[in-house]
């Protein structure tokens, strides 16, 4: 590497540094809150464009309403995130692919929605982006939360198709690659195991992190759907391809066994752990064929790995293309309480 080169990189990571410590997205969370970062912003609405995705953007919300209800959790316990501003997304991306977003036909293709093409883009920022911007929020929240109660759960993020300079199915922003890069400057954090297991490809975290040694990426994936970048699965540290149809013991046998071979392979100080309801049967687009109780056994499996390690781990809700989906999380947020995996009692005054 060239002089100026060198001098360039020590000035572009000097100012995201900088842009990481002046940020306000990092907050002390009171005692009277559980680890569980969701705010009614996050939720997409606006004169029924949303249904014209399969993606249910009010999952978010009906989470929670069922975590509440079943009195697992009050909404008043609940961490609200900040928005994540221009400051905050450009300590990962780039200018030039932050002012694309100024054009609602690029966000429409981003988000799969052809008629935002036609709407004004200040409503666009409003009713598309400021959700996703208030669940990058979330996202980066999480990590500091987990550092100091154990786990965090953002329910919502997971946007693992965006990276730094690319969006795309549905990922606008790129909350797991900012949420590591604020961790490394703020929580003393240097190896990050990303376990992804979304039934789509984590193309966006895989691209931003190719030339990261930091980072290792378990990435458990149906080759045979979107997005099919075969660039970036060449990033992947390891890789396990579940096939259309793949059921729920053959799925879990895989898990059990790829876990054993990630802690062979990297010694983690930090887990995002990416986890799409995408592979449940009947998801039109994920194509798998795992039960509501699979997804409870995977979702206790990778916190029980973390748990038992002493890693801090936040957990990401991801795609999931089916109205159950909401029911599925809330249910595996309730078995792993029940386990004894999560605490949501809260904290004696003075511990936070």
């Amino acid at each position: 590497m060239s002089t100026a080169s060198s001098s360039k990189t020590d000035d572009a990571e000097a100012l995201r540094r900088h842009r990481i410590l002046s940020s306000k997205l990092y907050f002390d969370v009171p005692p009277s809150k559980v680890p569980l970062i969701y705010s009614s912003s996050y939720d997409i609405s606006f004169l029924g464009i949303e249904k014209l995705h399969p993606f249910d953007a009010s999952k978010w919300g009906r989470i929670c309403r069922f975590l509440s209800k079943d009195g697992i959790v009050d909404q008043k316990h609940i961490v609200e995130p900040v928005e994540a501003t221009k400051d905050d997304l450009l300590v990962v991306h780039s200018e030039s692919y932050l002012k694309s977003l100024n054009s609602s036909l690029n966000v429409s293709k981003i988000v799969e929605v052809p008629p935002v093409a036609m709407l004004p883009n200040c409503l666009v920022q409003q009713k598309v982006l400021r959700p996703f911007r208030k669940q990058v929020g979330g996202t980066i929240l999480a990590a500091k939360l987990a550092k100091e109660r154990g786990w965090a759960i953002n329910v919502g993020g997971g946007f693992h198709h965006c990276s730094s300079e690319r969006g795309g199915g549905f990922c606008v922003y790129a909350d797991i690659s900012l949420c590591i890069h604020f961790a490394y400057v703020h929580l003393n954090i240097s190896r990050v195991m990303i376990i992804d297991l979304d039934a789509h490809q984590g193309n966006g975290h895989e691209m931003d992190f190719s030339e990261d040694t930091r980072v290792f990426i378990l990435d458990m994936y149906n080759p045979g759907i979107y997005p099919f970048d075969f660039e970036a699965r060449r990033y992947i540290d390891l890789g396990v391809e579940v096939k259309s149809g793949t059921a729920t013991d053959e799925y879990l046998t895989k898990l059990d066994h790829a876990l054993e071979v990630a802690e062979t392979k990297f010694d983690p100080d930090f887990i995002v752990y990416n986890a799409g309801t995408d592979i449940l049967d009947g998801d039109p687009l994920g194509r798998l064929k795992i039960s509501p109780d699979g997804i409870a056994s995977r979702d206790e499996k990778v916190f029980r790995f973390a748990r038992e390690r002493n890693i801090p781990l936040i957990m990401l809700t991801s795609g999931g293309y089916m109205k159950s989906s909401a029911r599925v999380i809330a249910d595996s947020i309730i078995n792993l309480s029940e386990k004894s995996l999560i605490d949501m009692k809260l904290l004696p005054a003075g511990k936070a």
